[in-house]
C-alpha cells in the first residue's frame, strides 16, 4: 500500500532546531517530583524495558537519554527510533513547561491522548512514522505555540478539525499517509506562517479552499491522493513562492486555473496530465520544471 513511504521533495531551506535545550549534568536530580512521575508514565505505557535506549530509574532524570531540562521543569522529550512500544498516557498532559516532543518512527498505538491539547507552550510535536488511531482533538487549536506539527504515517481518522486554524505560528504541517476525510478547512487559510503543507494520500473530499491562496509563504504543497473535486482555485497562483506542487490522483473537474501558476521556479509540478491536456493547449511547457514522483524513506529530523 506503499504506507510507510512519503514524497518530500529536496531539504528545505526552513531549519528549525529541535534540541533546544541540552540536557546537562547537574549532580544531582533537579526535576520535579511531578515531571518525573509523568517520565516514568511514559516508560511503563511503552515498554521502557524493551528500548533501544534505557532509562536507568535509578539514576537523576538529567542522565536519562532524551530528556532536557530547564529550571527544574521537563521541557524536550526527544526519543526518536527508540523501540517505543505501547501508547502515550493521558499524564503527559501535566508536563506544563514541554517544548519538543518528538517520538517519531516507533510503535506506538492508540489514540492521542486528549490532554496533549494542555501542552501550550510547546513548538514541536513529530509522532510520525507510528500506529496512532483515532481522530485528532477538536481543541488542537488551543496548543498556539507550535512551530512544527508531523502525523504522517499513522492511523489518524475522521476529520481535520478546523481549530488548526488558529495555530498561527505553524511553519510545518503535515498529516500525509493518514485516513482523514471529508473537506479541507478553510481555516488552513489563517496559516500564513505556513511553508509545508503535507496532506498526502487520506481520504480527504470536495474543493481545495480557496483560502489557501493566503500562504504566500507556502514552498511545498502535497494534497496528492485523495479525492478531492471542483476546479483548482485560481488564488493558489498567488503563492509565488512555491517550489513542489502535486495534486494527481484526485478526481478534480477542471484543470484550467493551474494556468495562473507561476511555475518557472518550481521542482515538481505534478497533476493530472492526461486529464488535463485539453485545457493546456496554450500552456508554454519550457516554463514548467517537471519531475516524476519519486517516494523515499524519510527521517524528517
Amino acid at each position: 500500500m506503499g504506507r510507510m513511504k512519503l514524497f518530500l521533495g529536496r531539504k528545505k531551506s526552513v531549519f528549525i532546531v529541535f534540541c533546544l535545550f541540552s540536557v546537562g549534568s547537574f549532580g544531582q536530580d533537579p526535576v520535579d517530583r511531578h515531571d518525573r512521575e509523568v517520565l516514568v508514565d511514559l516508560y511503563e505505557s511503552t515498554n521502557g524495558g524493551q528500548w533501544t535506549d534505557i532509562w536507568d530509574l535509578e539514576k537523576p532524570v538529567s542522565e536519562w537519554h532524551g530528556i532536557g531540562i530547564k529550571d527544574g521543569k521537563v521541557v524536550a522529550i526527544e526519543l526518536f527510533m527508540n523501540n517505543l512500544v505501547g501508547h502515550i498516557p493521558e499524564s503527559i498532559g501535566n508536563l506544563e513547561r514541554l517544548t519538543v516532543l518528538n517520538l517519531a518512527f516507533n510503535e506506538l498505538s492508540g489514540e492521542l491522548p486528549a490532554s496533549i491539547t494542555e501542552l501550550t507552550r510547546l513548538r514541536i510535536l513529530i509522532l510520525e512514522m507510528n500506529r496512532i488511531r483515532g481522530k485528532l482533538p477538536e481543541d488542537i487549536g488551543k496548543m498556539k505555540g507550535l512551530w512544527k506539527l508531523s502525523l504522517y504515517n499513522n492511523f489518524l481518522t475522521g476529520n481535520i478539525p478546523a481549530s488548526i486554524g488558529m495555530l498561527s505560528e505553524l511553519k510545518i504541517l503535515n498529516l500525509s499517509s493518514n485516513n482523514f476525510k471529508g473537506a479541507i478547512p478553510e481555516s488552513l487559510g489563517n496559516l500564513t506562517r505556513l511553508e509545508n503543507l503535507g496532506l498526502f494520500e487520506n481520504s480527504l473530499e470536495g474543493a481545495i479552499p480557496r483560502e489557501l491562496g493566503n500562504l504566500v509563504h507556502l514552498r511545498e504543497l502535497v494534497m496528492a491522493n485523495n479525492r478531492l473535486d471542483g476546479e483548482i482555485p485560481r488564488e493558489l497562483g498567488q503563492l509565488a513562492g512555491l517550489e513542489i506542487f502535486q495534486i494527481q490522483n484526485n478526481r478534480f473537474d477542471s484543470y484550467g486555473n493551474l494556468r495562473f501558476m507561476d511555475t518557472k521556479k518550481m521542482l515538481v509540478f505534478d497533476y493530472d496530465r492526461e486529464e488535463a491536456k485539453k485545457e493546456f493547449g496554450n500552456v508554454n511547457g519550457a516554463r514548467t520544471r517537471m519531475a516524476d514522483t519519486k517516494f523515499e524513506d524519510v527521517d524528517d529530523n
